[in-house]
């Protein structure tokens, strides 16, 4: 299992595929090349890779494209698998966070190359955009606020945090900050893109969860959304995705006509309703804010237990820093992780974890 020898090279397969031999495409030809084919308007790679920490450039790959391996490498990226998009600890056909993560970019990527915006941006900042979130999905920012000045905003806080130490260019953070439609607007039309692509993406898997779930029925979507959208999540995502770039192809803006909007709107409205804001829903909610908050209570009040504080040299109970240290390390864990933590720290009865977590 060590290769097939072939002179002075080794190769995988015998009989292996040749091609011809030459300079290749470094990262100054692919930023040519993305220069000539990326309309007006789009993001560069040439010019831009300002990052925090100034760091040479790749030979090979764009700014954009080794933040977006980067962010696909990065702990806080893999730790999205084990944490909530709806259902606490889901079953196995049931979205992550992981998976919204990679159908967003899917969503988003397919905008991008139709109407000619960077790729690579793209789908760096939709692979980055909810690396911030902590367990127990939107659940856990109610749970955090409290415990920081400015409160608890996923979007901010993975840029700003939960990928700080990826040393990312500012377009990409920007994007990652600023994806959620309560921030200011992103400041590339990629980031846009990728604002859209979270929403479509999540409105159509959400339903499609629910319904294989048994807690909504295929007949409570609106007919408005059927009629436009149809009834499947393969034709809703391609109308969707063919609704922003028709936008975008007529009108140079990211977005979508009146209608279409009002369409996607009305399904939101209606997995608000019957999906996220079901009493089941809600139970799980104040389930996942009481863990939390005790959690970080009691890491702030024993900061030395987390391991990147003892390995800095320490803190003193209840400090600023190390409630925030607190709340940093409670975010960054998995449902799973989280949970057991408060069984095995605060003797947590496991009946009132939220359901889904296996005690």
């Amino acid at each position: 299992m060590d290769g097939v020898p072939a002179g002075a090279v080794r190769h995988a397969h015998p009989s292996p595929r040749a091609v011809t031999p030459g300079s290749g495409l470094d990262r100054g030809a692919r930023e040519e090349r993305e220069d000539a084919t990326l309309v007006p308007g789009a993001t560069r790679a040439a010019g831009a890779g300002r990052r925090p920490v100034e760091e040479a450039p790749d030979p090979w790959r764009t700014c954009f494209e080794r933040d977006r391996d980067r962010i696909l490498h990065s702990t806080a990226f893999r730790r999205l698998a084990g944490k909530t998009q709806v259902f606490v600890f889901p079953e196995d056909h049931q979205r992550t966070r992981l998976t919204h993560a990679l159908e967003v970019a899917q969503v988003a990527t397919s905008i991008a190359r139709a109407v000619g915006l960077n790729v690579a941006l793209t789908e760096a900042v939709a692979l980055g955009h909810d690396c911030g979130h902590g367990p127990g999905g939107h659940a856990s920012e109610e749970a955090l606020d409290p415990f920081l000045p400015g409160g608890f905003d996923h979007a901010p806080w993975g840029a700003d945090v939960s990928l700080a130490s990826l040393n990312l260019c500012e377009e990409t953070a920007d994007g990652i900050r600023n994806h959620s439609w309560s921030r200011p607007a992103p400041a590339t039309p990629e980031g846009e893109v990728v604002s859209w692509a979270d929403r479509i993406a999540y409105v159509c898997h959400d339903w499609e969860d629910a319904v294989l779930a048994g807690i909504v029925s295929p007949s409570l979507l609106p007919a408005a959304v059927r009629d436009r959208f149809g009834d499947r999540r393969s034709r809703q995502l391609g109308s969707l995705i063919d609704a922003v770039v028709r936008t975008v192809l007529v009108t140079g803006q990211i977005g979508m006509a009146t209608e279409d909007a009002d369409a996607l709107a009305a399904f939101r409205s209606c997995n608000y309703h019957h999906i996220y804001l079901r009493e089941a829903s809600m139970a799980q909610a104040r389930a996942v804010v009481a863990v939390l908050r005790a959690l970080v209570e009691h890491y702030a009040d024993c900061p030395n237990a987390i391991p990147a504080v003892r390995d800095a040299g320490g803190l003193s109970a209840g400090e600023p820093a190390a409630v925030e240290a607190a709340v940093t390390y409670v975010a960054g864990m998995t449902d799973r992780y989280a949970f057991r933590q408060a069984v095995a720290l605060l003797n947590w009865e496991p009946a009132k974890l939220p359901r889904g977590i296996d005690g």
